[in-house]
């Protein structure tokens, strides 16, 4: 899936996003990228699990 995080800024903000997501599925594949506000994750868990999860991180994503 492919996502867009306005609030992803900095490699901070990427690594708080890959943990949050990980924390959802430990396996799961995060190619997070600050440039241009993108995730693109390779997981088995369910769109609105890591949507929620990263909402909870505070930062809030949209798919694309």
């Amino acid at each position: 899936m492919e996502l867009r995080i306005e609030d992803m800024t900095c490699g901070g903000c990427a690594r708080s996003v890959t943990k949050a997501i990980q924390s959802v599925d430990p396996n799961a594949r995060v190619d997070a990228d600050p440039a241009t506000h993108s995730v693109k994750v390779e997981t088995v868990a369910a769109q609105a699990a890591i949507l929620q999860v990263l909402a909870q991180a505070g930062f809030p994503a949209t798919a694309n």
